[in-house]
């Protein structure tokens, strides 16, 4: 089903939003509608993106018609602003289990999987002036009936597939938002830090980080501290801290 402002409406009432046939990147709309005073939770919606982005400068094509291109404007305080990518990441797990697609985890930070598969991508970016943070947007790329190439299916999961029935994308936009709403109101909760925590699968797992400079760190994944920071263990039992970078889950020798 085709995506559309009228039925859009239905499911965001009053909420603000602008809706795109095709962008390049969500994100990049709504940070500029950001900069120009949109009020939190006005969002970007997209049928189709032409270069989405991920970590590491990652690019991506998403076709119409078969995903959610998400990016909503939040203005959290500066103390709770890197707790946004978890957030994004609470809120798609927690649309898969509306929908009756179980076993939705996540992989420290913010990748959602499903059955080992990863099922959408989350990206915020923050926006300061002098100093000053202004905003955050929180984009979300969730994948519904994307045609995977044999490789890609390997890693990655559907929405429709997972759930074995068809979606309205519409109704899941809502869903979805809702649960950004639910979930913002409480960043600065333990009640929010729990909920994350609790959907981690890379706790006590044997973990390589990767960092975006390239450097690797090898160890258990034991913890992760009230800045969504991951703590791991090394062979030495020296305990390393994670701010940020990339996690692969590895079989232990």
């Amino acid at each position: 089903m085709v995506l559309s402002v009228d039925e859009l409406q239905e499911y965001l009432h009053t909420r603000e939003f602008r809706f795109y046939e095709s962008v390049d990147s969500s994100n990049d709309l709504a940070v500029e509608w950001l900069k120009s005073g949109a009020p939190t939770g006005s969002v970007i919606i997209a049928d189709e993106q032409r270069k989405g982005r991920g970590r590491f400068g990652r690019t991506w094509y998403t076709p119409p018609g078969v995903a959610l291109a998400i990016s909503v404007i939040t203005h959290p305080d500066a103390q709770a602003a890197n707790r946004m990518s978890m957030l994004g990441a609470v809120a798609v797990a927690e649309l898969c289990d509306a929908v009756g697609v179980g076993n939705a985890g996540i992989k420290w930070p913010n990748d959602v999987l499903v059955n080992g598969k990863k099922v959408c991508g989350v990206l915020p970016e923050a926006v300061w002036e002098e100093g000053k943070l202004q905003g955050v947007v929180l984009g979300m790329g969730v994948n519904i009936r994307v045609p995977f190439d044999d490789e890609l299916s390997q890693i990655a999961a559907n929405i429709e597939t997972e759930a074995g029935r068809r979606v309205n994308r519409s109704e899941l936009v809502g869903i979805l938002l809702e649960r950004v709403d639910y979930w913002l109101a409480r960043l600065n909760t333990d009640e929010f830090l729990s909920t994350w925590e609790n959907r981690l699968i890379t706790l006590g797992q044997a973990v390589t980080a990767t960092a975006q400079d390239g450097q690797q760190i090898e160890g258990m994944a034991e913890s992760v501290d009230r800045d969504g920071a991951l703590l791991i263990r090394m062979e030495d039992a020296q305990l390393e801290r994670v701010v940020a970078g990339e996690v692969t889950l590895r079989r232990l020798k």
